[in-house]
């Protein structure tokens, strides 16, 4: 019996990438791009609940085989971990209290705009010229759910995210997505360093279920508004 694809990933709210139900089923367009690499490779697959900032920290320990988490890659990501081909491509966007006069990066100077710590949304905050960027460290269970919280609370004006996670937050009454940037953030699967056999593994099932057209149609299942990238 082959063992199972462990897959790291964090336990929070992120539709429609990922989110458990009462019964606890994982759903959303992560959770079945996991599955579906699984079975490519003939393991089930099975997620291993991290905190964001632990995340490569696991990956290293061998806690998981993969990471498949909203890791848009980066340099400093690649210092960290191996990168697949990418699964998906988002654009980012701002949010902020609905009714805020904050339009543009120009709406910015002065205002506090908080961002995951070393992410891509954290490199686009630092372009915003004369913003106050406030990293979120994100050791908690819900690093989405503390910007929001903190954004309601007053502590800071804006964040930054992918564009995808916040759509769906714009629908709350009172919250709004202030502006997007074309920003075109390739995500990867981040591998353990020295592993070039899983690497390669991931990328041959990734490229097969480009070419068969599964991978759209999970894309075009959770993400119908969005244009497939690839």
């Amino acid at each position: 019996m082959s063992p199972p694809f462990r897959v790291i990933c964090a336990d929070l709210p992120a539709p429609p990438l990922f989110w458990k139900d009462a019964d606890g089923y994982r759903h959303g367009y992560e959770s079945d791009v996991a599955r579906l690499l699984g079975t490519k490779l003939g393991q089930e697959t099975r997620f291993v609940y991290q905190n964001w900032a632990d995340f490569y920290p696991a990956l290293e320990a061998e806690t998981g085989d993969i990471l498949l988490c909203g890791q848009g890659i980066s340099e400093y990501r690649k210092s960290l971990a191996d990168f697949s081909e990418p699964y998906a491509v988002f654009d980012e966007a701002v949010m902020v209290l609905r009714g805020s006069p904050i339009s543009s990066p120009t709406d910015l100077i002065g205002k506090r705009v908080g961002a995951i710590a070393n992410s891509l949304n954290m490199a686009l905050a630092e372009t915003f010229n004369g913003c106050i960027t406030v990293p979120f460290a994100g050791d908690s269970e819900d690093v989405l759910g503390d910007m929001v919280k903190a954004l309601r609370a007053g502590s800071i004006d804006a964040f930054v995210d992918d564009d995808v996670a916040l759509v769906p937050l714009a629908e709350e009454v009172d919250l709004a997505i202030a502006f997007t940037v074309p920003s075109n953030n390739a995500w990867g699967i981040a591998v353990r360093k020295g592993a070039p056999e899983r690497l390669t593994a991931v990328n041959q099932a990734l490229a097969e279920v480009k070419r068969s057209g599964e991978l759209q149609a999970l894309w075009h299942k959770w993400m119908p508004s969005l244009s497939y990238p690839f």
